[in-house]
Protein backbone atom coordinates (compact mmCIF):
# COMPACT_ATOMS: atom_id res chain seq x y z
CA UNK A 1 0.00 0.00 0.00
CA UNK A 2 1.40 3.36 -0.62
CA UNK A 3 -0.07 7.26 -0.92
CA UNK A 4 0.42 10.08 -3.17
CA UNK A 5 0.00 13.72 -1.66
CA UNK A 6 -1.11 16.14 -4.68
CA UNK A 7 0.99 19.11 -5.02
CA UNK A 8 -0.99 21.99 -4.15
CA UNK A 9 -0.18 25.45 -4.65
CA UNK A 10 -0.36 28.00 -2.10
CA UNK A 11 -3.07 29.84 -4.17
CA UNK A 12 -5.62 26.86 -4.56
CA UNK A 13 -5.07 26.28 -0.75
CA UNK A 14 -6.49 30.50 -0.05
CA UNK A 15 -9.44 29.59 -1.84
CA UNK A 16 -10.30 26.31 -0.61
CA UNK A 17 -10.39 28.08 3.10
CA UNK A 18 -11.87 31.03 1.38
CA UNK A 19 -14.90 29.39 -0.13
CA UNK A 20 -14.99 26.63 2.21
CA UNK A 21 -15.42 29.40 4.80
CA UNK A 22 -19.01 29.54 4.24
CA UNK A 23 -19.47 26.26 6.38
CA UNK A 24 -19.90 28.57 10.02
CA UNK A 25 -23.41 28.68 8.15
CA UNK A 26 -24.30 25.31 8.14
CA UNK A 27 -25.09 24.00 12.11
CA UNK A 28 -25.45 20.64 11.64
CA UNK A 29 -21.77 20.77 10.19
CA UNK A 30 -20.70 21.30 13.62
CA UNK A 31 -21.46 17.98 15.41
CA UNK A 32 -19.00 15.10 15.84
CA UNK A 33 -20.29 11.53 15.46
CA UNK A 34 -18.34 8.83 17.21
CA UNK A 35 -16.43 11.64 18.55
CA UNK A 36 -14.94 12.47 15.88
CA UNK A 37 -15.64 15.65 13.95
CA UNK A 38 -17.95 15.30 11.24
CA UNK A 39 -16.80 14.36 7.44
CA UNK A 40 -20.13 15.31 5.73
CA UNK A 41 -19.21 13.71 2.43
CA UNK A 42 -22.78 12.56 1.01
CA UNK A 43 -24.28 15.75 -0.24
CA UNK A 44 -25.64 13.76 -3.66
CA UNK A 45 -27.91 12.33 -1.75
CA UNK A 46 -28.99 15.48 0.12
CA UNK A 47 -26.95 18.57 1.05
CA UNK A 48 -26.97 20.38 5.03
CA UNK A 49 -28.94 23.65 4.75
CA UNK A 50 -28.10 26.69 6.22
CA UNK A 51 -28.96 28.65 8.87
CA UNK A 52 -30.94 31.23 7.20
CA UNK A 53 -33.11 28.62 5.58
CA UNK A 54 -33.78 26.96 8.98
CA UNK A 55 -34.83 30.44 10.07
CA UNK A 56 -37.30 31.25 7.50
CA UNK A 57 -39.04 27.61 7.62
CA UNK A 58 -39.66 28.44 11.36
CA UNK A 59 -40.10 31.88 10.78
CA UNK A 60 -43.34 30.74 8.46
CA UNK A 61 -44.80 28.69 10.75
CA UNK A 62 -44.40 30.97 13.89
CA UNK A 63 -45.34 34.44 12.17
CA UNK A 64 -47.01 33.34 9.06
CA UNK A 65 -48.72 29.76 9.31
CA UNK A 66 -51.72 29.53 7.13
CA UNK A 67 -53.25 28.26 3.82
CA UNK A 68 -52.48 30.41 0.65
CA UNK A 69 -54.31 31.48 -2.48
CA UNK A 70 -57.91 30.38 -0.37
CA UNK A 71 -58.32 32.88 1.84
CA UNK A 72 -58.89 36.58 2.04
CA UNK A 73 -57.82 37.32 5.87
CA UNK A 74 -54.29 39.41 6.53
CA UNK A 75 -52.50 35.59 7.42
CA UNK A 76 -53.36 33.92 4.35
CA UNK A 77 -52.50 36.92 2.14
CA UNK A 78 -49.19 37.23 3.35
CA UNK A 79 -48.06 33.45 3.17
CA UNK A 80 -49.82 33.70 -0.48
CA UNK A 81 -47.78 36.59 -1.40
CA UNK A 82 -43.94 35.02 0.19
CA UNK A 83 -45.11 31.45 -1.35
CA UNK A 84 -45.57 33.53 -5.15
CA UNK A 85 -42.64 35.25 -4.38
CA UNK A 86 -41.01 31.86 -4.32
CA UNK A 87 -41.72 30.76 -7.40
CA UNK A 88 -40.78 34.29 -8.94
CA UNK A 89 -37.73 33.60 -7.20
CA UNK A 90 -37.52 29.90 -8.72
CA UNK A 91 -37.99 31.40 -12.32
CA UNK A 92 -35.22 33.73 -12.13
CA UNK A 93 -32.28 31.24 -10.73
CA UNK A 94 -33.57 29.02 -13.87
CA UNK A 95 -33.79 32.32 -16.11
CA UNK A 96 -37.34 30.86 -17.44
CA UNK A 97 -39.29 33.31 -19.53
CA UNK A 98 -42.83 33.13 -17.09
CA UNK A 99 -43.38 32.25 -13.64
CA UNK A 100 -46.67 29.99 -15.22
CA UNK A 101 -43.83 27.78 -16.04
CA UNK A 102 -42.47 26.97 -12.46
CA UNK A 103 -44.46 23.85 -10.95
CA UNK A 104 -43.76 23.02 -7.67
CA UNK A 105 -43.79 19.36 -6.57
CA UNK A 106 -42.20 17.03 -4.12
CA UNK A 107 -39.17 16.35 -6.16
CA UNK A 108 -37.14 15.51 -9.37
CA UNK A 109 -38.78 12.18 -8.88
CA UNK A 110 -42.70 13.54 -8.83
CA UNK A 111 -41.34 15.81 -11.75
CA UNK A 112 -40.19 13.26 -13.76
CA UNK A 113 -43.23 11.22 -13.09
CA UNK A 114 -45.89 14.19 -14.16
CA UNK A 115 -44.54 14.62 -17.55
CA UNK A 116 -44.58 10.67 -18.23
CA UNK A 117 -48.27 10.45 -16.67
CA UNK A 118 -49.13 13.27 -18.63
CA UNK A 119 -47.35 14.84 -21.37
CA UNK A 120 -46.54 10.88 -21.81
CA UNK A 121 -49.95 9.34 -21.55
CA UNK A 122 -51.02 12.21 -24.73
CA UNK A 123 -48.72 11.67 -26.88
CA UNK A 124 -46.78 8.11 -26.92
CA UNK A 125 -48.22 5.29 -27.89
CA UNK A 126 -47.97 1.64 -29.60
CA UNK A 127 -44.57 1.14 -31.77
CA UNK A 128 -43.22 4.99 -30.23
CA UNK A 129 -40.08 4.77 -27.69
CA UNK A 130 -38.72 7.08 -25.14
CA UNK A 131 -34.94 7.28 -24.90
CA UNK A 132 -33.30 7.52 -21.94
CA UNK A 133 -29.40 6.30 -20.97
CA UNK A 134 -27.90 3.67 -19.10
CA UNK A 135 -26.37 6.06 -15.95
CA UNK A 136 -30.10 6.88 -15.35
CA UNK A 137 -31.22 7.72 -12.07
CA UNK A 138 -34.32 4.65 -11.25
CA UNK A 139 -36.49 7.84 -10.58
CA UNK A 140 -36.30 8.65 -14.64
CA UNK A 141 -36.23 4.95 -15.53
CA UNK A 142 -39.56 3.63 -13.89
CA UNK A 143 -41.81 5.93 -14.76
CA UNK A 144 -41.14 5.56 -18.32
CA UNK A 145 -41.29 1.94 -17.77
CA UNK A 146 -44.65 2.23 -16.47
CA UNK A 147 -45.63 4.23 -19.34
CA UNK A 148 -44.31 2.23 -21.60
CA UNK A 149 -45.88 -0.95 -20.54
CA UNK A 150 -49.10 0.53 -20.56
CA UNK A 151 -48.96 2.11 -24.74
CA UNK A 152 -47.15 -0.42 -26.26
CA UNK A 153 -44.28 2.01 -26.05
CA UNK A 154 -40.44 0.71 -26.16
CA UNK A 155 -37.82 2.20 -24.04
CA UNK A 156 -34.30 2.95 -25.88
CA UNK A 157 -31.20 3.22 -23.64
CA UNK A 158 -27.99 5.19 -24.74
CA UNK A 159 -24.74 3.10 -24.12
CA UNK A 160 -21.97 4.95 -22.41
CA UNK A 161 -18.28 4.20 -22.71
CA UNK A 162 -15.88 2.75 -20.07
CA UNK A 163 -15.30 6.12 -18.68
CA UNK A 164 -18.69 6.85 -18.09
CA UNK A 165 -19.44 9.32 -21.15
CA UNK A 166 -22.61 9.17 -23.21
CA UNK A 167 -21.67 7.63 -27.23
CA UNK A 168 -22.83 10.64 -28.51
CA UNK A 169 -22.98 8.92 -31.85
CA UNK A 170 -25.01 6.13 -30.45
CA UNK A 171 -27.36 8.82 -29.07
CA UNK A 172 -28.02 9.94 -32.86
CA UNK A 173 -28.04 6.69 -34.04
CA UNK A 174 -31.15 5.91 -31.74
CA UNK A 175 -33.24 9.45 -32.38
CA UNK A 176 -35.35 8.30 -35.34
CA UNK A 177 -39.15 8.82 -36.30
CA UNK A 178 -40.58 7.01 -33.17
CA UNK A 179 -38.97 8.72 -30.67
CA UNK A 180 -41.59 10.62 -28.99
CA UNK A 181 -39.64 12.19 -25.89
CA UNK A 182 -35.97 11.94 -24.88
CA UNK A 183 -35.25 11.77 -20.97
CA UNK A 184 -31.55 12.45 -19.54
CA UNK A 185 -30.20 13.03 -16.84
CA UNK A 186 -27.71 16.58 -16.51
CA UNK A 187 -25.21 15.38 -14.27
CA UNK A 188 -24.62 11.51 -12.86
CA UNK A 189 -25.45 10.78 -9.21
CA UNK A 190 -23.30 7.72 -9.53
CA UNK A 191 -20.43 8.18 -11.60
CA UNK A 192 -20.46 12.35 -11.30
CA UNK A 193 -20.37 12.74 -15.35
CA UNK A 194 -21.45 15.93 -16.70
CA UNK A 195 -23.63 15.33 -19.95
CA UNK A 196 -23.40 17.24 -23.12
CA UNK A 197 -27.40 18.19 -22.42
CA UNK A 198 -27.26 21.48 -25.19
CA UNK A 199 -25.93 19.66 -27.86
CA UNK A 200 -28.39 16.73 -27.00
CA UNK A 201 -31.23 18.90 -26.87
CA UNK A 202 -30.21 20.36 -30.15
CA UNK A 203 -30.00 16.79 -31.71
CA UNK A 204 -33.08 16.25 -30.57
CA UNK A 205 -35.00 19.39 -31.80
CA UNK A 206 -33.71 18.47 -35.50
CA UNK A 207 -36.04 15.90 -35.37
CA UNK A 208 -39.43 17.67 -33.59
CA UNK A 209 -38.67 15.35 -30.38
CA UNK A 210 -39.23 16.83 -27.12
CA UNK A 211 -36.64 16.54 -23.69
CA UNK A 212 -36.92 16.30 -20.51
CA UNK A 213 -33.58 16.93 -18.10
CA UNK A 214 -33.36 15.67 -14.85
CA UNK A 215 -31.32 18.03 -13.25
CA UNK A 216 -31.27 16.71 -9.61
CA UNK A 217 -27.36 16.81 -9.22
CA UNK A 218 -26.21 19.68 -11.79
CA UNK A 219 -28.31 23.04 -10.02
CA UNK A 220 -26.30 22.44 -6.88
CA UNK A 221 -22.96 22.79 -8.47
CA UNK A 222 -23.41 24.67 -11.81
CA UNK A 223 -25.60 27.57 -13.27
CA UNK A 224 -28.79 26.27 -15.13
CA UNK A 225 -30.20 28.69 -17.42
CA UNK A 226 -33.30 26.39 -19.06
CA UNK A 227 -33.56 29.12 -21.83
CA UNK A 228 -30.33 29.14 -23.30
CA UNK A 229 -30.40 24.81 -22.76
CA UNK A 230 -33.79 24.81 -24.72
CA UNK A 231 -34.92 22.34 -23.07
CA UNK A 232 -38.89 21.38 -22.77
CA UNK A 233 -38.75 20.00 -19.23
CA UNK A 234 -36.09 21.18 -16.61
CA UNK A 235 -36.86 19.23 -12.98
CA UNK A 236 -34.77 19.77 -9.44
CA UNK A 237 -34.93 18.59 -5.77
CA UNK A 238 -34.52 21.71 -3.10
CA UNK A 239 -33.14 18.97 -1.05
CA UNK A 240 -30.14 18.78 -3.08
CA UNK A 241 -29.91 22.29 -3.54
CA UNK A 242 -29.04 23.09 0.42
CA UNK A 243 -32.93 23.47 0.38
CA UNK A 244 -35.60 21.96 2.44
CA UNK A 245 -37.09 18.15 1.78
CA UNK A 246 -40.34 17.54 0.20
CA UNK A 247 -40.13 20.08 -2.44
CA UNK A 248 -38.75 20.49 -6.08
CA UNK A 249 -39.71 22.16 -9.52
CA UNK A 250 -40.84 21.13 -12.64
CA UNK A 251 -40.00 23.44 -15.37
CA UNK A 252 -41.99 23.18 -18.45
CA UNK A 253 -42.07 25.41 -21.80
CA UNK A 254 -45.35 27.02 -21.46
CA UNK A 255 -46.97 25.88 -24.49
CA UNK A 256 -46.62 22.29 -23.51
CA UNK A 257 -48.07 22.68 -20.05
CA UNK A 258 -51.26 24.37 -21.55
CA UNK A 259 -51.76 21.50 -23.84
CA UNK A 260 -50.87 18.50 -20.57
CA UNK A 261 -53.91 17.21 -18.51
CA UNK A 262 -53.47 17.66 -15.16
CA UNK A 263 -51.96 15.00 -13.51
CA UNK A 264 -54.08 14.88 -10.06
CA UNK A 265 -57.48 16.04 -9.28
CA UNK A 266 -58.39 18.19 -5.91
CA UNK A 267 -58.29 21.59 -4.48
CA UNK A 268 -57.14 24.71 -6.07
CA UNK A 269 -56.14 23.04 -9.51
CA UNK A 270 -59.98 23.99 -10.39
CA UNK A 271 -61.81 27.07 -11.39
CA UNK A 272 -64.96 25.37 -10.86
CA UNK A 273 -66.45 21.73 -10.42
CA UNK A 274 -70.07 20.59 -10.23
CA UNK A 275 -71.03 16.61 -10.17
CA UNK A 276 -71.07 17.15 -14.45
CA UNK A 277 -68.10 19.09 -14.98
CA UNK A 278 -64.55 20.68 -13.60
CA UNK A 279 -62.77 23.31 -15.65
CA UNK A 280 -59.49 23.28 -14.73
CA UNK A 281 -57.28 25.92 -13.29
CA UNK A 282 -54.54 28.19 -15.13
CA UNK A 283 -51.01 27.41 -15.36
CA UNK A 284 -49.32 26.77 -12.97
CA UNK A 285 -51.82 25.71 -10.55
CA UNK A 286 -53.31 23.22 -12.79
CA UNK A 287 -50.85 20.89 -11.29
CA UNK A 288 -50.89 21.71 -8.08
CA UNK A 289 -53.31 20.07 -6.59
CA UNK A 290 -54.10 20.00 -2.74
CA UNK A 291 -51.85 22.31 0.08
CA UNK A 292 -48.36 22.18 -1.05
CA UNK A 293 -45.04 22.55 1.23
CA UNK A 294 -45.72 25.76 1.90
CA UNK A 295 -42.98 26.22 4.09
CA UNK A 296 -40.88 23.86 1.68
CA UNK A 297 -41.16 26.61 -1.05
CA UNK A 298 -40.47 29.20 1.17
CA UNK A 299 -37.28 27.20 2.29
CA UNK A 300 -36.31 26.62 -0.91
CA UNK A 301 -36.84 30.52 -1.81
CA UNK A 302 -33.94 31.18 1.07
CA UNK A 303 -31.56 28.58 -0.26
CA UNK A 304 -31.58 30.34 -3.85
CA UNK A 305 -31.17 33.76 -2.00
CA UNK A 306 -28.04 32.10 -0.14
CA UNK A 307 -26.92 30.89 -3.31
CA UNK A 308 -27.32 34.04 -4.96
CA UNK A 309 -24.70 35.69 -2.77
CA UNK A 310 -21.88 32.90 -3.92
CA UNK A 311 -19.93 33.22 -7.26
CA UNK A 312 -21.00 30.26 -8.74
CA UNK A 313 -18.53 30.65 -11.23
CA UNK A 314 -15.61 30.50 -8.18
CA UNK A 315 -17.72 28.09 -6.60
CA UNK A 316 -17.77 25.34 -9.27
CA UNK A 317 -13.83 25.62 -9.76
CA UNK A 318 -13.26 25.08 -6.43
CA UNK A 319 -15.72 21.75 -6.31
CA UNK A 320 -13.25 21.20 -9.29
CA UNK A 321 -10.31 21.54 -7.69
CA UNK A 322 -11.94 19.47 -4.69
CA UNK A 323 -12.52 16.64 -6.75
CA UNK A 324 -9.40 16.13 -8.39
CA UNK A 325 -7.81 16.82 -5.60
CA UNK A 326 -9.95 13.52 -4.11
CA UNK A 327 -9.29 11.39 -7.43
CA UNK A 328 -5.42 11.88 -7.50
CA UNK A 329 -5.08 10.93 -3.60
CA UNK A 330 -8.01 8.21 -3.72
CA UNK A 331 -6.80 6.75 -6.67
CA UNK A 332 -3.49 6.39 -5.82
CA UNK A 333 -4.32 4.23 -3.14
CA UNK A 334 -3.29 0.50 -3.74
CA UNK A 335 -6.41 -1.45 -4.60
CA UNK A 336 -8.96 1.34 -5.15
CA UNK A 337 -10.45 1.91 -8.63
CA UNK A 338 -12.45 5.19 -9.10
CA UNK A 339 -15.35 4.28 -11.35
CA UNK A 340 -16.44 6.95 -13.43
CA UNK A 341 -13.79 8.92 -15.31
CA UNK A 342 -15.62 11.16 -17.45
CA UNK A 343 -13.60 14.69 -18.79
CA UNK A 344 -16.18 16.90 -17.26
CA UNK A 345 -17.32 15.69 -14.22
CA UNK A 346 -19.01 17.39 -11.01
CA UNK A 347 -18.02 16.93 -7.69
CA UNK A 348 -18.98 12.65 -7.38
CA UNK A 349 -16.39 9.91 -6.70
CA UNK A 350 -17.47 7.20 -7.01
CA UNK A 351 -14.70 4.02 -5.97
CA UNK A 352 -14.54 0.24 -5.36
CA UNK A 353 -11.91 -1.00 -2.88
CA UNK A 354 -10.73 -4.95 -3.88
CA UNK A 355 -11.77 -7.89 -1.99
CA UNK A 356 -14.12 -5.02 0.30
CA UNK A 357 -18.11 -5.26 0.15
CA UNK A 358 -18.69 -0.80 -0.11
CA UNK A 359 -21.18 -1.44 3.03
CA UNK A 360 -17.89 -2.64 5.19
CA UNK A 361 -16.15 0.42 3.39
CA UNK A 362 -19.42 2.91 4.53
CA UNK A 363 -19.25 0.87 8.13
CA UNK A 364 -15.83 2.02 9.11
CA UNK A 365 -15.83 5.16 8.06
CA UNK A 366 -18.73 5.93 10.00
CA UNK A 367 -16.55 4.82 13.18
CA UNK A 368 -13.97 7.38 12.18
CA UNK A 369 -16.71 10.31 11.32
CA UNK A 370 -16.86 10.26 7.69
CA UNK A 371 -20.40 9.90 5.95
CA UNK A 372 -20.28 8.48 2.40
CA UNK A 373 -23.21 6.89 0.66
CA UNK A 374 -22.37 3.01 -0.39
CA UNK A 375 -24.80 0.64 -2.66
CA UNK A 376 -26.00 0.91 -5.98
CA UNK A 377 -27.45 4.69 -5.82
CA UNK A 378 -30.69 3.83 -7.15
CA UNK A 379 -28.96 3.87 -10.68
CA UNK A 380 -28.50 -0.49 -10.74
CA UNK A 381 -28.28 -0.55 -14.77
CA UNK A 382 -25.07 1.93 -14.70
CA UNK A 383 -23.15 -0.57 -11.56
CA UNK A 384 -23.83 -3.40 -14.23
CA UNK A 385 -22.67 -1.88 -16.53
CA UNK A 386 -18.82 -1.44 -14.87
CA UNK A 387 -19.54 -4.81 -13.69
CA UNK A 388 -20.05 -4.46 -9.92
CA UNK A 389 -22.68 -4.28 -7.48
CA UNK A 390 -22.28 -1.27 -5.59
CA UNK A 391 -19.86 1.28 -5.09
CA UNK A 392 -18.68 3.52 -2.09
CA UNK A 393 -19.36 7.15 -3.12
CA UNK A 394 -17.91 10.47 -1.61
CA UNK A 395 -19.63 13.46 -2.71
CA UNK A 396 -18.73 17.52 -1.98
CA UNK A 397 -19.97 20.41 -1.67
CA UNK A 398 -18.34 23.97 -1.50
CA UNK A 399 -18.62 23.74 2.47
CA UNK A 400 -16.23 20.75 2.07
CA UNK A 401 -12.24 21.14 2.57
CA UNK A 402 -8.95 19.73 1.42
CA UNK A 403 -8.39 18.79 5.20
CA UNK A 404 -11.68 16.57 5.12
CA UNK A 405 -10.24 15.11 1.98
CA UNK A 406 -7.44 13.50 4.01
CA UNK A 407 -9.18 12.47 6.72
CA UNK A 408 -11.31 10.72 3.94
CA UNK A 409 -8.14 9.19 2.96
CA UNK A 410 -6.44 8.28 6.05
CA UNK A 411 -10.26 6.53 6.53
CA UNK A 412 -9.76 4.59 3.37
CA UNK A 413 -6.03 3.36 4.64
CA UNK A 414 -7.85 2.15 7.70
CA UNK A 415 -10.32 0.11 5.97
CA UNK A 416 -7.71 -1.40 3.77
CA UNK A 417 -5.47 -2.00 7.16
CA UNK A 418 -8.50 -3.60 8.76
CA UNK A 419 -10.35 -5.76 6.25
CA UNK A 420 -7.74 -6.13 3.36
Amino acid sequence: MHTHEATVDVDLVERWHTIAGCRHHFPLLRQRVNGKALVYLDNAATSQKPQVVIDTMMRYYQEENSNIHRGVHYLSERATRAYEAAREKVREFLNASDYREIVFVRGTTEAINLVAQTYGRRNIGTGDEVLISTMEHHSNIVPWQLLCEEKGAKLRVIPINDEGEILIDEYSTLLNERTKIVSIVHVSNALGTINPVKQMIAMAHARGIPVMIDGAQAVPHMKVDVQDLDCDFYAFSSHKVFGPTGVGILYGKRGLLEDMPPYQGGGDMIKSVTFEKTVYNDLPYKFEAGTPNIAGGLGLAAAIDYMANLDMQALASYEHDILQYASETISAIRGVRIIGTAKQKAAVLSFVIEGIHPHDVGTILDVEGIAIRTGHHCAQPVMRRFGVSATSRASFAFYNTKEEVDVLVRGIQKVIEVLG
